[in-house]
């Protein structure tokens, strides 16, 4: 029910947004300020988010209202995977990355985050995957939509160090995961990914 009331929230909160950035008519404004005030109220009621912080966030967007673009670096050495320790989700796990900067291509952003979360440079090999954060069992919801890429990433340089984003980073079997930051990977993903990097899965796995 949460996930259904989180998906009408985001429509409304993205009609919102739309009809803000086209309508010129102060009466059709103030009717479109008042949907996206129903929209945050939504959110919070479903998220742990409070009206006001989502209504910041509400503002701080403008045009037309699309997802939002969440870069992850899979890197396997050795038969093991890279993850570092989230320190904003209690120490948690997940694969380097977070969301694309503007004037960054996808490519640009996976490394840059690379390097800002574990003191590694690296390059793109392939597209892995391009998923729809709600068709893939993320929690919690979260108040706007995400598609999320995962790139395959080999390291060519630099060395490990802790950051400010990341205490730590360690290797991990995929049938040894620790305990992971499931708002931001899953442990069926990770699995995913890695039959595609070691075997002959050479497609692009998207939705």
């Amino acid at each position: 029910m949460s996930a259904d009331i989180m998906k009408t929230a985001r429509e409304l909160q993205a009609m919102a947004q739309t009809g803000l950035h086209f309508a010129h008519d102060p009466y059709d404004r103030a009717r479109y300020e008042r949907l996206r005030e129903i929209a945050a109220g939504l959110m919070a009621k479903v998220s742990n988010q409070t009206i006001t912080t989502i209504l910041r966030w509400q503002e701080a967007e403008f045009g037309y209202a699309t997802p939002k673009v969440d870069t992850r670096a899979f890197i396997v050495q050795d038969g093991r995977i890279l993850l570092i320790r989230e320190d904003a989700d209690e120490g948690r796990w997940t694969l380097p990355g977070g969301w694309a900067d503007v004037n960054d291509t996808p490519s640009e952003a996976v490394c840059r985050e690379v390097w800002e979360e574990t003191g590694y440079t690296c390059r793109t090999t392939r597209l892995l995957a391009l998923w729809d954060r709600e068709k893939h069992g993320h929690t919690p919801s979260f108040p706007f939509h995400v598609y999320k890429l995962f790139f395959h990433c080999e390291i060519t340089g630099g060395e490990a160090r802790p950051t400010a984003e990341s205490s730590e980073q360690a290797w991990f079997a995929p049938d040894a995961l620790p305990d992971l930051s499931v708002t931001r990977v899953q442990a069926t993903q990770l699995r995913r990914l890695f039959e595609k990097v070691t075997g002959r899965d050479t497609t692009t796995d998207f939705d």
